[in-house]
């Protein structure tokens, strides 16, 4: 993938979004672990095999492909792939944290990584082709027969989608001539959302949906509910640059990373 230069706004925002489960951070490390290979290789007193990465990200449910020293000190970097999902975790050398992100060199605020230049989760995205979204997997708020459509890929353990959630209920009531598209796509860092998903999407009841969204138990899906579902939106999303939630396609195509208030997306589904 080439680089992009500058980072436009979009994925300066997906920066913030993509920190969705730091259990904490490599500064919290003992002073004598961070400070141990000041100067040196940290390659010759530090080392994370691919078994070890295996038993830490192990909740995760995802295969590690490969393990580098990350672009920042004290840090691994872990290239992670769940069914067609691809991305990067980061474990500290402490082997006690782990976090997902993207490192950014102030200097020229580019995205740089160990394993590419450009990190496989910051492909550029501008625009989608509403008429290509598997709508038939979508649990609809707000009018189903309406025109205008609003299309929301979410991940029901995501805080940040959680936030926009309660802004898209909001939308539902003071926006009537909108269909708002849940596209549930659990992320990896999510590991109790692939089954939730499964579940709202085999059932598509808007109690349950919100209910998962404020944080609540949800039944189990049966053994193989929602899942042809599940895998399409996230084959879908992954194919087309989609890889931080939420992300919103509005009725023109245009993508939108980050939460919006319920006022502002009213507004920026009126204007197309």
């Amino acid at each position: 993938m080439k680089g992009t230069g500058i980072m436009p706004k979009t994925i300066v925002v997906l920066i913030c979004l993509m920190f969705v489960h730091a259990i904490g951070s490599a500064s919290e490390q003992p002073a004598a672990g961070r400070s141990a290979c000041v100067g040196q290789d940290c390659a010759k007193c530090h080392s994370l095999s691919s078994k070890e990465a295996g038993e830490l990200l192990g909740t995760l449910n995802v295969t590690v492909q490969s393990i580098k020293h990350a672009p920042i000190q004290g840090m691994f970097e872990v290239l992670v792939q769940r069914a067609d999902q691809q991305g990067v975790i980061y474990v500290d050398y402490a082997k006690k944290h782990i976090m997902q992100g993207v490192v950014v060199n102030v200097a020229t605020m580019e995205a740089i990584s160990a394993h590419t230049k450009e990190p496989p989760q910051l492909k550029k995205l501008t625009s989608i082709d509403p008429k290509r979204i598997p709508i038939q997997h979508s649990i609809v708020m707000g009018n189903p027969n309406a025109a205008k459509k609003l299309f929301v890929f979410t991940d029901p353990d995501c805080p940040y989608c959680r936030n926009l959630h309660g802004e898209l209920v909001k939308l539902e009531k003071i926006a009537p001539d909108v269909a708002i598209h849940i596209m549930l796509y659990p992320l990896p860092m999510h590991p109790q959302a692939y089954d939730k998903s499964r579940q709202l999407v085999s059932i598509k009841d808007k109690d349950q949906l919100n209910m998962a969204f404020d944080g609540k138990d949800i039944p189990k899906p049966t053994v193989d509910g929602g899942k042809t579902a599940i895998d399409a939106i996230m084959k879908f999303a992954q194919n087309n640059g989609i890889s931080g939630t939420p992300t919103m396609v509005l009725p023109n195509g245009e993508v939108l990373v980050g939460v919006r208030d319920a006022e502002d997306l009213k507004k920026l589904i009126a204007a197309h």
